[in-house]
């Protein structure tokens, strides 16, 4: 399903995977392993526009036309769960380069609070991807926006796994022209700012840190 600004993938693949997420007893292998796949093909969704140019080539039988990607790819995972999501993304555009924006949330507030930035240069004539597995309050996603924003980034996509009605609310009206690919749009929040059902805390689950 999509609208002009969140595309929420459906596809078999991303419904098997997504039950081995939210599986608490899934063990880390198998919940990289899933992650990885889910990545890659949120990757797909977030890349399917994108602009090539023509170039002439050799094949072993003649000469022929093909086509080279006509911009610059730079991914922004927030860590540090986002870290979860590059290297499927980098194995789908091999030659991107990756920022590093870190943050973590206050327990208390539940907001973000930034603690580590190092970001490439030219932002702003690449395509970002900004990824992170989930959209909660939006807090974490929103400081990122606004931060890549004041960095001169004018082409951002915002990539999660999962996220909450309230999340991506929050980033849909706030930045309208940065496009959210996301799997799963869940029911709300807990007390605590956890999706629910969610998975849980992707980067514990993920590094093996619970």
């Amino acid at each position: 399903m999509e609208n002009n600004q969140a595309t929420i993938v459906h596809h078999p693949v991303v419904a098997r995977d997504l039950t081995i997420l939210r599986n608490k007893e899934t063990n880390t292998a198998d919940f990289r392993l899933a992650m990885g796949r889910i990545a890659t093909i949120l990757a797909y969704y977030a890349l399917k526009d994108l602009p090539l140019k023509k170039v002439e080539i050799s094949t072993p039988v003649t000469a022929a036309q093909g086509y080279e990607i006509n911009t610059e790819i730079i991914i922004v995972p927030i860590l540090r769960a986002g870290l979860s999501l590059v290297n499927a993304l980098l194995n789908f555009i091999p030659d991107a380069r990756v920022g590093h924006l870190g943050m973590y949330r206050d327990e208390t507030t539940h907001e973000p609070v930034d603690y580590y930035s190092n970001i490439p240069s030219g932002l702003e004539n690449a395509m970002v991807l900004l990824v992170d597995p989930m959209l909660a309050t939006g807090g974490s996603a929103d400081d990122a926006i606004a931060f890549l924003k004041k960095k001169g980034a004018n082409n951002i996509r915002f990539i999660c796994l999962i996220s909450a009605p309230v999340g991506l609310q929050r980033i849909s009206t706030k930045y309208p022209d940065v496009s959210v690919i996301t799997a799963a749009v869940d029911e709300k929040l807990n007390n605590d700012a956890f999706i629910v059902p969610g998975l849980g805390d992707a980067g514990d689950r993920y590094f093996g840190t619970t």
